[in-house]
């Protein structure tokens, strides 16, 4: 029986990995999906990540190492998280309200 090789593209610390561009950008989106799916609905971040996210699909839509098929598929989902990422802003500015302030608002300025 011939010795195993050791191939070291499969090495993995701390979840580093080495990815083609289109694979690390598709798993980049589904961590961000899964960090959105998993946030409060008041959670400050949550419409920095779907924005994010809709960036990351509208460039995989284009990407020219995925199917057609599953370009029209990744620019679907984009139509459906760029509601979500309206609807997130929309809610954020209804829930925005002022920030008390520690000191008060100087009256002069010398």
């Amino acid at each position: 029986m011939p010795a195993a090789t050791h191939d070291a593209r499969f090495d993995t610390q701390d979840e580093e990995y080495t990815l083609p561009s289109m694979e690390a950008l598709l798993a980049g989106t589904l961590a961000l999906m899964t960090g959105y799916a998993q946030s409060a609905r008041d959670c400050p971040h949550r419409a920095l990540m779907a924005r994010k996210l809709v960036s990351n699909l509208l460039y995989l839509s284009a990407h020219p190492q995925l199917s057609p098929p599953m370009q029209i598929m990744v620019a679907n989902l984009r139509t459906r998280w760029q509601l979500e990422l309206e609807n997130t802003a929309e809610a954020a500015a209804a829930q925005r309200r002022p920030t008390p302030l520690w000191h008060p608002i100087p009256t002069s300025v010398q």
